[in-house]
């Protein structure tokens, strides 16, 4: 199992110079660690997560301050681009960096977004995935036509050239099974999020049986899944140090999910209802908060779904000072499942988190919306419709 760490920031309170120099505290010191890679996002418009509107533009500074953390977009919003801007904008990180580079493709979703070309937002899946062909064919040193004025068209081969010749793609996966497909016929890797962990487990099979069908090893394909990530020493303390972070992250989703049907035929009262049963799922079985044995019951139980790297999501907003006195801990979880076959050995039963919140507590409505897929993330929300 390999660890990462993801920026995806909760709200942005804060002085951007402080956040950035935040996150490049946060890659100085996992940097000499065994940590694989650090990934920062595209967002647009809007104050959750707006420090973040260029990926590319963060990695290079990234890549002057480390030395061998991978540098990943997580993820690029490909239908806001041309991929001859891509290609030349991540080939400098990639030179800047010595070959770290890595990107994950989103389609986008938000209408609002769409000033970046607006006529790819009816067609922004068929844009995404492709031009990842496309993207590969430019980072390999092909020339590739484009049209030009008047209609004419005009080959290009971009510069500067990228210091290693393949690049590492990922596609961002929410609530659509069909991405983990496309994924698998592309053979690319998946960046998801846990919404069901009997889910997951299916999403997986079909995207490795996906890849061996179009001819891909199935077996080399990554999937990394993002959580949110604060390991304490205290079970009880943790759960009080992140209650109201986290209860202010899904307020933030469930807003934005605002006019989603199912949400809006909720009273007020099962709105509220929803978002304490979500913030106690999503604490219990799907994050690593919590005390390292009890984050170490949710590596495994990643683990045995299949999943090959977690992507801890540091800053859902807690104090800077915070995660970084944090990161030690982070680290020795990380160390436990280094070794050979994720190390820590097998899980009894007993020990992984349970799979559904109790039902009998819930409205109606608010198990219907979560059912839905309410219990989502903003970040797969937001990049994956």
């Amino acid at each position: 199992m390999e660890f990462s760490v993801y920026f995806f920031a909760a709200n942005d309170d804060r002085p951007f110079r402080d956040r950035y120099r935040f996150i490049l505290d946060v890659a100085r010191a996992i940097d000499p660690l065994g940590f694989k890679a650090i990934w920062t996002p595209e967002r647009h418009f809007q104050e959750f997560g707006g420090s973040f509107p260029n990926p590319s533009v963060l990695s290079a500074a990234l890549a002057v301050a480390t030395e061998r953390l991978e540098l990943r977009a997580g993820s690029i919003v490909l239908p806001h681009h041309h991929p001859v801007r891509v290609a030349e904008e991540w080939a400098l990180v990639d030179q800047l960096s010595g070959g770290r580079t890595a990107l994950c493709v989103a389609t986008g979703w938000h209408s609002g977004d769409f000033v970046f070309y607006p006529d790819n937002f009816e067609r922004r899946r068929e844009v995404a995935f492709g031009t990842i062909p496309v993207l590969r064919r430019l980072w390999a040193g092909e020339t590739v036509e484009f049209p030009g004025p008047g209609g004419r068209m005009l080959p290009v081969r971009t510069y500067p050239r990228p210091h290693r010749a393949e690049l590492p793609l990922w596609i961002v996966h929410s609530s659509n099974p069909a991405t983990w497909v496309t994924a698998g016929e592309l053979g690319t890797n998946v960046l998801a999020l846990v919404d069901s962990w009997e889910r997951l487990e299916g999403n997986i099979a079909a995207y490795r049986r996906a890849r061996a069908e179009a001819g891909h090893d199935p077996r080399t394909g990554v999937v990394t899944v993002g959580m949110h990530t604060y390991v304490g020493d205290d079970e009880e303390q943790v759960r009080a140090l992140v209650a109201d972070p986290v209860r202010r992250y899904i307020d933030t989703f469930l807003t934005q999910k605002s006019n989603d049907a199912t949400a809006n035929a909720m009273t007020p009262a099962e709105k509220e209802e929803l978002a304490k049963v979500v913030a106690e799922d999503f604490y219990e079985r799907r994050s690593l908060l919590g005390t390292e044995e009890k984050c170490a019951a949710v590596v495994r139980r990643a683990r045995d779904t299949g999943v090959d790297e977690i992507a801890c999501m540091v800053d859902f907003g807690l104090p800077f000072a915070t995660v970084l006195d944090a990161l030690p801990r982070l680290d020795a979880l990380r160390a436990r499942f280094a070794g050979p076959a994720g190390a820590d050995g097998p899980a009894p039963a007993t020990t992984h988190p349970r799979t559904a919140p109790p039902a009998g507590r819930v409205p109606s409505a608010a198990r219907a919306a979560a059912s839905a897929g309410a219990a989502d993330s903003p970040m797969a929300w937001y990049y994956d419709r």
